[in-house]
């Protein structure tokens, strides 16, 4: 019997800690008082635990490292992920997307669930011990520094410190700086999965409007890096929401991206003409601004007038053909201009971290430090919204905690 040290409580720790305690004395380490800090936030409080799309699917919402990530995902499955917290009596709903919540809305029971199986495994948590720094014997790690003070010593560890975003739940990655010092790469760690800062000054007055069924662009130097359809959110500083984040990972370096929406996507240009001619039909008296709130939101009434370049006041059967085209082709294509991405403290999930191509992918081993392995957002991988990066973590988790 090993003793094996896990270091953080998150989804990745915690399914590591619990899955090697079946056969090992495991002590989980966590900085925070209060197991999966980062999980409660997760899915604005309800937590998106995984998804149900088939698990071949999975591969095509991460754009970090997939291949990677191939044999975690099979050995530890959507499917498992589900069964596991049915068996702790946690029942489960599929929303739109295949996105799988507690029934209860509440990441509260979610972390339950983990913190049972921690119990039944007889995993030692040590909250508010937070590792400050790891003691090397050659190729392996002897033991790691907790509080700055205490050593404990250990014969095998688990690395899952999470990434460098949301540092007030602990993601700050030193996970990251362990794993340089026993001599891995570390790819520089950016944010994904981020909110957007927008150029244009009257974003700030669509504040907490929130739109739904918009499809959205991104282009870059006029080409499109990115088109989905979904939520989205106006801020004071710009745009966020699941549409948003998701499209935040192919922004990239110094070039020029702007962002389109589609306000009506289930209307062609066409279709959404006889639909504003409808419209305006039964208005024909009243002023242009009185006539479109049927068509949009209360709250972009104002910032679409403006932008059309048709005056407010003028009677709606007045509007020209010329006008009204202008208006469709608006409606059809809200452009503004990408400013920047949010810090990554405000990301949902860091880009990088350590290298894939030091980590065997079937055991999350390290090739370089005999006795550790990696699980969980501290590897280079990552994913969109929707539940992929949860289970990305339990399936590392796993595979690191049963392959000791």
């Amino acid at each position: 019997m090993k003793k094996v040290i896990v270091i953080g409580a998150g989804p990745a720790g915690m399914m590591a800690a619990m899955t090697a305690g079946k056969e090992n004395e495991v002590i989980l380490l966590d900085g925070n008082n209060r197991l999966g800090k980062k999980l409660y936030i997760t899915g604005k409080g309800r937590c998106n635990v995984t998804n149900a799309k088939d698990i071949s699917e999975f591969f095509d919402f991460i754009p970090g490292n997939p291949q990677f990530l191939y044999s975690a995902l099979y050995t530890y499955t959507n499917e498992d992920t589900m069964k596991f917290f049915e068996e702790e009596g946690i029942k489960l709903k599929v929303e739109r997307g295949g996105r799988v919540f507690p029934q209860s809305d509440k990441s509260s029971d979610i972390i339950r669930g983990l913190s049972n199986g921690l119990k039944k495994a007889n995993v030692k948590i040590l909250l508010e011990n937070k590792v400050t720094d790891i003691i090397m014997n050659e190729k392996k790690v002897k033991a790691v520094v907790v509080n700055g003070k205490q050593k404990i010593e250990g014969d095998y560890f688990i690395i899952a410190t999470g990434g460098a975003s949301y540092p007030a739940t602990g993601s700050r990655g030193e996970g990251q700086v362990f794993a340089e010092k026993m001599g891995h790469k570390i790819v520089d760690l950016k944010p994904s999965l981020v909110p957007m800062d927008i150029e244009e000054d009257w974003v700030k007055e669509l504040m907490g409007l929130s739109l739904r069924n918009v499809n959205v662009k991104i282009k870059r130097d006029k080409k499109t890096v990115y088109e989905n359809q979904g939520e989205m959110l106006f801020t004071h500083f710009g745009v966020t929401g699941p549409l948003i984040l998701s499209g935040s990972r192919f922004i990239r370096g110094n070039h020029k991206y702007t962002l389109t929406i589609d306000l009506k996507p289930a209307l062609d240009e066409v279709a959404l003409d006889k639909r504003l001619q409808k419209d305006f039909q039964g208005a024909l008296n009243k002023a242009f601004k009185n006539s479109l709130d049927a068509l949009l939101p209360q709250k972009i009434i104002p910032i679409i007038i403006k932008l059309s370049g048709i005056d407010e006041n003028k009677k709606v059967n007045e509007i020209t053909k010329v006008e009204r085209r202008t208006l469709v082709t608006l409606l059809k294509n809200l452009t503004m201009t990408i400013s920047g991405l949010r810090p990554i403290d405000q990301a949902i999930v860091t880009s990088g971290g350590v290298s894939v191509k030091e980590i065997d992918p079937s055991t999350m081993k390290s090739k370089i430090i005999e006795n550790v392995s990696f699980a969980g957002e501290v590897i280079d991988v990552d994913a969109f919204t929707g539940g992929y990066n949860v289970q990305i973590a339990l399936a590392t988790g796993f595979l690191a905690g049963s392959n000791i």
